[in-house]
């Protein structure tokens, strides 16, 4: 039976779980709720990452969950700093439904980090929810965080690892999504980022690498229908990428890519991946195009 408890949480027993949370080999004994959790129906995205995101890190995030505006999916993260904020902030913007796994009781003094109470506070007004297998006041604590993620894990039918250092946590609920038998995919990012080791590690791995938002709906078997795409009117793009877009008036090679935009190798790079992301340019057979 659900029970009420302070703060307006409820507190559910095993047999009142979401589905996907029931099926896992180590489920919590109870959980707490605070708002409301999104129906069994929908897909349950968790997307996790490094804390020290780079800049490329919230680009990819941006665009992902941005392209799932209107769909029935549900993001999940673990309210800590840095990937997993931003996947919440990104969902909050597209409209869709969020749940946030914190590595601590749910109750507003103990909530962490708290940098994010007002986040936490903005995913239940818009519809969404708070976990927590702890009590309401368990202030959290180092070992609580690995135990956390195997509930993020078991409410989700893919795992999304953008940016992640070796020997990460992320690379934790990348593990246990595995033995879950959830989909893990994972973005390629810079060979000379720290932040793509362990995106890297998983796609050799066997993780399924998501380079564009067609890609991100095809993982989650989504309509098939064309993902929705900004028309290509350089006034929506950053001053970096209309440097590139304009490049690529024709189909060139990367070297003289980066060549010709005189942005530096890095930045070239980075503004490259942004845009391959966007679904606004392809690279094929060593040839960079425009779409």
């Amino acid at each position: 039976m659900r029970e009420m408890t302070s703060e307006k949480l409820f507190k559910l027993a095993p047999a009142q779980f979401p589905l996907l949370l029931q099926e896992i080999p180590d489920p919590p004994k109870q959980l707490y709720i605070k708002g409301t959790l999104p129906p069994d129906t929908n897909t349950t995205l968790c997307v996790v990452g490094s804390r020290k995101h780079s800049p490329y890190g919230k680009q990819v995030v941006d665009t992902l969950i941005s392209s799932l505006r209107g769909k029935p999916v549900t993001v999940i993260s673990g309210l800590a700093l840095g990937i997993d904020a931003l996947a919440h902030e990104a969902a909050l913007a597209a409209g869709l439904a969020t749940v946030a796994v914190p590595g601590s009781g749910l109750g507003r003094k103990v909530i962490a980090p708290r940098s994010n109470l007002g986040l936490a506070d903005r995913i239940v007004e818009c519809g969404g929810a708070l976990v927590s297998e702890f009590e309401p006041d368990f202030r959290s604590t180092p070992w609580a965080f690995p135990q956390r993620n195997r509930i993020m894990a078991g409410l989700s039918h893919a795992i999304l690892i953008i940016e992640a250092r070796d020997r990460s946590g992320t690379l934790i609920t990348a593990r246990l999504a595995g033995e879950y038998n959830r989909d893990v995919l994972a973005t390629p990012g810079s060979l000379f980022s720290d932040g793509s080791v362990g995106p890297h590690q998983l796609i050799r791995d066997g993780a399924t690498p998501i380079t564009s938002a067609v890609d991100l709906h095809e993982a989650l078997a989504l309509t098939s229908e064309t993902v929705t795409q900004e028309p290509l009117e350089l006034s929506h793009y950053s001053g970096d990428e209309q440097i590139i877009l304009k490049v690529l008036a024709e189909p060139r090679g990367r070297d003289e890519v980066i060549r010709l935009s005189r942005l530096g190798t890095s930045k070239a790079n980075m503004t490259i991946a942004a845009l391959e992301m966007k679904s606004v340019i392809k690279e094929e057979r060593g040839s960079l195009f425009r779409l």
